[in-house]
């Protein structure tokens, strides 16, 4: 099997597990006008899928696995492409800084993967925490009207801040269990 076929294959699997991870696996809180937002660690898995497969496969990966959630959902469904968007840029800013900037790929100490591990994903999950409450509370704008979209903008924020906080601990700590394994068997990004 090549490299491109793998790295596709792999990128549907993180596909698959951050449409498991957020459809089936998360805490759903109502908001203002029926709609909701969820505590999930969906992003936890577009973010580890950028460190181990790469940018372009990882943002793949967890950009089409989020967006499918919010297809098979009735009360996100009209929000799919504002999460592409959201977590596509996402996965584009963990892999600038992790194999761009610090090559992740290549033999670093422990402590300095730990390091660049941890920057890269509090990097991409701080612009995830900002810019996804407020694409969609401009959304809701237009939708719901200012008083509905301001009160729903204050959950958002709260809920996508703790989804960040919880993705960052479970890919620091994923990351550096998979690693060493994920490379002996050719699947870590070069």
């Amino acid at each position: 099997m090549n490299d491109t076929t793998k790295k596709l294959a792999f990128a549907g699997v993180f596909a698959a597990i951050t449409f498991v991870a957020f459809t089936f696996l998360s805490i759903p809180v109502p908001t203002i006008g029926g709609s909701k937002v969820t505590v999930h660690t969906g992003n936890a898995f577009c973010v580890l899928g950028v460190l181990i497969l790469g940018t372009l496969y990882g943002s793949l990966g967890g950009a089409v696995g989020l967006t499918l959630a919010d297809l098979f959902d009735p009360l996100y469904i009209t929000q799919a492409p504002i999460t592409f968007l959201i977590k596509f840029i996402m996965g584009l800013i963990v892999g600038a800084i992790a194999h761009r900037a610090f090559s992740l790929s290549r033999e670093h100490e422990r402590g300095k993967i730990l390091k660049i591990v941890t920057i890269a994903s509090a990097a991409g999950l701080a612009f995830n925490a900002v810019f996804d409450p407020v694409l969609r509370y401009f959304y809701k704008i237009l939708i719901l009207g200012k008083p509905a979209a301001e009160v729903s903008f204050a959950i958002n924020f709260a809920v996508t801040l703790i989804n960040s906080v919880v993705s960052l601990i479970l890919v620091v700590v994923l990351f550096m269990a998979l690693r060493t394994p994920l490379r002996k068997i050719g699947v870590f990004s070069e």
